[in-house]
């Protein structure tokens, strides 16, 4: 096989050729593919943030392999590889063109599979050899073609290169700009493998409040069957997700839930199958985080034990995806809370060059005898259609969906529609947005922030391109977004016209500052600070606000970094102070931490209760070797006023195997540190290839 090269620069300039070139060649035989990469680095100071896999690539030199298996340019593999041979893989869906955010984006790095790479250092050069087994993969058993994408991240010089020249405006591992990779003939079927994942797990603890120690043993596993070259069937019984890392705690001052995304292995592969229907900004009807997950009888988020559970996802053919989810959650009778089968089945038909039209059914039932009378009601169900645009460029993006729910004595005003247009060219970009939901339509596996609304929203961006030493690019963007509420003669709940002005630097630093102008109308009361005493803000009334944001970023290839953002201006009847920041200090590539803290100190005049809210997040990290990695994570928030210290050992013995040993202890705040819940809990699992 002869070497591929001529590498294109993305960052910070699309239109040269990459100064320190890189080439790649591929070889293959029936059980494995095999890639070369050769990358000139010019110099030997290589940044390696961590030992530890699944790292990111803004903070390690590294190389990044994608491959599009069905040619579908939609869903992808990623597999990279650091300057220290630390490996990531990760899951691309949806074309991937959105890159993170609290809502988790396109790219999923939770995902595992087994897969081997070793790195050699070669004067100013770095020599990757990766080894994939197909039957890692899904793909196209009789196309003799896949799509491929290197990339590469020079961290210590701020440049990024890929093998297909991809415009700057759009994400570096996005699909729609590949090449390809063409095989003698086509692969076949690869071998059909039974992995099986057994758990054994424990803790012992105490609980303060109650005075009463606990104790637990447990036992149970997943499996994973490869069906042809397109599927795979995963099981799970009596699932334990406790080695999953402990969710951000935050200060939310708006008025609805915060979606948070999902990280359990098992919902992980062509989870975008199951989860990207309707917005998942606010009209998602399955979210998987719903399942094994319940409400206690004061409200609060309580784990829900998983019995059992079967996924069947993939192709089954080059065009069509299908996807079908039962999970079995136990009775709760201390919570008043019933055994559920839950039930999803999925498809997507692939249309014309990227688009896709999708369906499916959401069916949530209380099943066993025992069944207590809560707020669920015996049933809910949910049907709907989707259609997903993405243009062969990627300059246009959309999506038009119509849900309807059903439950017992709901038959009506129940449904969801929405529509989305996303255009976005090297210097403009648009978005337009609609969507209702009407008063009754539920999903109790999905999210829903709230319903009887109707959503509009539209926004215009314009970037000049600097190009100078420093100064990357300069976008100015205008925004109007606004809510009503159709069954009141379309009373305007919500209102925000925001005008950003944003910079980009060569460094990789950010800055940006918005101005808002809100109206807020309250239907319901309202307290954003909290406290015993609290006087919330009266309900029927509306608001008008203004408030200045203000955003940095900085060089995040330093060993030190920041993030700051601040809020200030007016607050419903009152005012705002708010600082949220985050310091990140590294040794590479042994120890990393960071110190997240937030800080609201809200004014409300006369009775209207007001206050400061504070919270602390400090976390560390070290990697004593690649295979032994210690974190640790200290939480304070003071509406809570609950100080939460999480403490983890983790040992990967063997690929994809793991022994955990966490700490886990927690204290009120409120008279000095009472002690509340103390626990060390032990997990080991194993992956056997049958």
């Amino acid at each position: 096989a002869k070497f591929n090269s001529e590498f294109w620069q993305y960052f910070p300039l699309d239109s040269i050729k990459a100064q320190d070139q890189t080439k790649f060649k591929v070889l293959y035989n029936n059980e494995n593919i095999y890639v070369l990469i050769e990358s000139d680095f010019g110099d030997e100071n290589y940044v390696v943030s961590s030992l530890k896999r699944d790292w990111s690539s803004r903070d390690n030199d590294s190389m990044t392999l994608v491959l599009d298996t069905f040619n579908d340019a939609t869903n992808a593999f990623l597999f990279g590889i650091s300057a220290e041979g630390i490996r990531r893989e990760g899951l691309i869906s949806n074309g991937g063109n959105r890159t993170g955010g609290s809502r988790g984006g396109d790219f999923t790095f939770s995902w595992d599979v087994k897969w081997e790479g070793e790195i050699t250092k070669n004067k100013n050069m770095l020599v990757a050899e990766i080894k994939i087994p197909l039957e890692s993969l899904r793909y196209d058993e009789k196309s003799n073609k896949w799509r491929i994408n290197i990339y590469k991240t020079d961290v210590g010089k701020n440049i990024r290169s890929t093998w297909s020249r991809i415009p700057r405006n759009l994400s570096i591992a996005g699909l729609a700009f590949m090449g390809n990779l063409y095989f003698e003939k086509p692969l076949g079927k690869s071998k059909s493998p039974f992995f099986l994942i057994p758990f054994l797990s424990g803790n012992q603890g105490k609980n303060f409040e109650e005075k009463k120690t606990f104790s637990l043993f447990d036992m149970g596993g997943d499996a994973k069957l490869s069906i042809g070259s397109g599927l795979i069937l995963d099981l799970t019984l009596n699932p334990d997700f406790s080695q999953v890392e402990v969710d951000d705690q935050i200060i939310n001052l708006d008025r609805f839930e915060v979606r948070l995304p999902e990280k359990r292995q098992f919902f992980l592969q062509n989870n975008d199958l199951f989860s990207s229907f309707g917005s998942s900004y606010n009209a998602q009807p399955f979210f998987s985080r719903r399942i094994g997950v319940a409400k206690d009888l004061d409200g609060n988020t309580i784990q829900n034990r998983i019995i059992a559970g079967a996924r069947l996802s993939g192709k089954l053919n080059k065009n069509l995806r299908i996807g079908l989810i039962n999970m079995v959650t136990d009775s709760d009778p201390e919570n008043k809370i019933s055994s559920n089968n839950n039930t999803v089945i999925a498809f997507q038909q692939k249309l014309f060059s990227r688009s896709f039209i999708g369906g499916f059914l959401v069916n949530r039932k209380k099943i066993g005898e025992e069944q207590f009378v809560n707020d669920q009601e015996d049933y809910n169900r949910v049907v709907g259609m989707d259609y997903n645009l993405l243009s062969k460029d990627n300059k246009w993006v959309g999506k038009a969906w119509l849900h309807k729910s059903f439950e017992s004595n709901n038959y009506e005003n129940n449904f969801s529609n929405g529509f989305r247009l996303t255009y976005n060219s090297r210097k403009n970009s648009f978005r337009v947005f609609t969507g209702q939901k009407s008063e009754r339509f539920s999903s109790d596996l999905g999210f829903i922030q709230r319903t009887g609304v109707k959503s509009y929203f539209m926004n215009y961006g314009h970037r000049l391109w600097i190009d100078s030493k420093k100064i990357r690019s300069i976008e100015l963007s205008q925004q109007l977004y606004f809510v009503n509420k159709p069954d009141l003669s379309n009373l305007v709940t919500d209102r925000n016209y925001e005008t950003r002005g944003e910079i980009s630097f060569t460094n990789q630093s950010r800055f940006q500052l918005t101005y808002n102008r809100r109206y807020t109308f309250l239907l319901d009361s309202f307290d954003p600070v909290g406290g015993k005493n609290s006087v919330p803000l009266p309900s029927n009334t509306g608001f008008y606000y203004n408030d200045f944001e203000l955003r940095f970023t900085s060089n995040y290839s330093k060993n030190f970094y920041f993030n700051f953002e601040s809020t200030i201006g007016q607050f419903y009847t009152g005012n705002r102070v708010s600082f949220d920041t985050e310091f990140t200090y590294r040794i590479q590539p042994r120890f990393n931490s960071s110190v997240k803290i937030r800080y609201d100190d809200i004014f409300f005049p006369s009775i209207y209760t007001y206050g400061k809210l504070f919270l602390l997040g400090p976390k560390f990290e070290y990697t004593f070797n690649k295979k032994l990695f210690w974190n640790t994570f200290i939480q304070y928030v003071s509406k809570s006023e609950v100080l939460g210290i999480n403490s983890r050992l983790q040992w990967r013995f063997a690929p994809l195997s793991d022994l955990y040993l966490v700490y886990n202890d927690n204290y009120f705040t409120y008279d000095n540190l009472v002690p509340r819940i103390r626990s060390l809990t032990f997990k080991l699992t194993y992956w056997l290839n049958i």
